[in-house]
């Protein structure tokens, strides 16, 4: 998966089991296999399938995903011990390239209150699950739950002895969402410094978003030396869900001069995946959300609107094409300005003059202070009655005093005159 080229981050697609696990969000295995297909057209190099373990339904799905889906590693989940790993190997069974995934706990919190265990106790564990693993996959990954909030030393430690055990993956995860950036940075620095000699192993990162901090996470732990991120499709996970697949991916490509990292993620294939997503769980996008949002690429505000009709570079910093949406959208609403009217006019096929577009532009505002959006079929309703009521008197308004124009303005143009009018 192309780990060991400089820069190259491997991306694990986590939406078919941590995603699909919150509440309201699980799916079929006819409806994980669906996704699975556009995980792989989206480019992910790890599709993790589902914890076979956790029911026939799960087991089954991960058995048909390793089955048909074949360019990615297909993982499976298994907690450290026999029966879940047992369970993950057979659901892999007929996979081209399995990748079996076991985890523990490594914070004494998790140990003490949520496993009775003690530290050595989970050291035995881990690696006595890691060589059991390998009885069914040559690539192991071991993830060290709630590494965050673990004893630095403890954590290099269990780091070393499932690397000495066979794991060629070992993921540092945030399991709640506590760390900050910093914080991530010096634990994967750290780490990787304390790696055993001689043995390759990728560092990978699993961040929750409880802070709203994931995606910063993730990127600050690639600083730290991890070339493995753990995330999904619209951000879905464990309450406020993991690090969104689509925010990743666009993040490294709009800002390669501060990121120097890359993936082989297809960004022309988010937004489809996206909406599928939502379309197979049933669960909207909020209208905000970076990227796949569906006001991500929507400006109402009169100001916006000018500047990206004469340059869209005035207001976005990447293209609407680069994520497989449709072009960008200059919304109708009581903050818009004249110039997205006449545009949205333009692209519907209708003349005005300078008379009667101050008209439409005094009854669009009128109409969108009770409808707040006015679409396509509401604008042509009101060319029509201002049309057949004919021109109304306004009063002439003083003159703008002349300017000259500064020697740092250019002429006005705009550079795509047949972008961005559809809602």
């Amino acid at each position: 998966m192309d780990a060991d080229v400089p820069g190259r981050v491997v991306i694990f697609d986590t939406t078919l089991r941590d995603g699909e696990q919150a509440p309201g969000f699980s799916l079929r295995h006819e409806a994980k296999l669906r996704f699975a297909r556009t995980l792989d057209e989206l480019g992910v190099d790890v599709i993790e399938a589902g914890f076979p373990i956790a029911s026939e339904d799960d087991f089954e799905a991960v058995r048909d995903v390793a089955r048909e889906v074949r360019r990615p590693a297909i993982a499976a989940l298994a907690r450290s011990v026999p029966r879940d790993i047992d369970r993950a190997g057979e659901a892999l069974a007929g996979a081209a390239r399995p990748r079996m995934h076991v985890f523990i706990a490594t914070s004494d919190l998790h140990l003490s209150r949520k496993l009775g265990m003690t530290r050595d106790q989970a050291l035995e564990a881990a690696v006595t699950g890691v060589e059991r693993a390998r009885r069914f996959a040559d690539d192991i990954e071991f993830s060290a739950e709630d590494a965050t909030r673990s004893d630095p030393d403890f954590l290099a430690e269990m780091v070393a002895a499932v690397v000495g055990a066979g794991a060629t993956t070992v993921n540092l995860p945030d399991t709640v969402g506590y760390s900050v950036p910093e914080e991530i940075r010096a634990m994967f620095r750290a780490v990787r410094q304390r790696l055993p000699e001689g043995r390759p192993v990728v560092l990978s990162a699993h961040c929750h978003n409880d802070l709203g901090l994931a995606v910063a996470n993730s990127l600050a732990a690639m600083e730290g030396g991890a070339r493995q991120i753990e995330c999904t499709v619209n951000g879905i996970g464990e309450r406020a869900g993991n690090a969104s697949v689509e925010e990743l991916a666009m993040a490294l490509k709009v800002r390669g001069d501060r990121l120097p990292f890359t993936t082989g993620v297809r960004t022309s294939v988010l937004f489809a995946a996206s909406q599928l997503l939502s379309e197979l769980t049933g669960e909207a996008v909020q209208a905000n959300k970076a990227i796949v949002g569906r006001n991500a690429f929507a400006h109402e505000a009169g100001i916006h609107q000018d500047g990206l009709l004469k340059d869209r570079r005035t207001y976005e910093i990447m293209r609407a094409e680069d994520v497989g949406r449709p072009s960008t959208t200059l919304v109708l609403g009581k903050h818009s300005g004249r110039h997205a009217l006449r545009a949205r006019c333009e692209a519907l096929k209708v003349t005005l003059s300078r008379l009667e577009l101050d008209e439409l532009y005094r009854a669009m505002i009128r109409r969108a202070e009770v409808c707040k959006v006015v679409e396509d079929g509401d604008l042509l309703d009101l060319v029509g009655e201002l049309r057949r009521a004919g021109p109304q008197p306004v009063a002439a308004a003083p003159s703008p005093a002349p300017s000259r124009r500064s020697r740092w303005e250019s002429p006005v143009t705009i550079e795509e005159p047949g972008y961005g009018f559809g809602v």
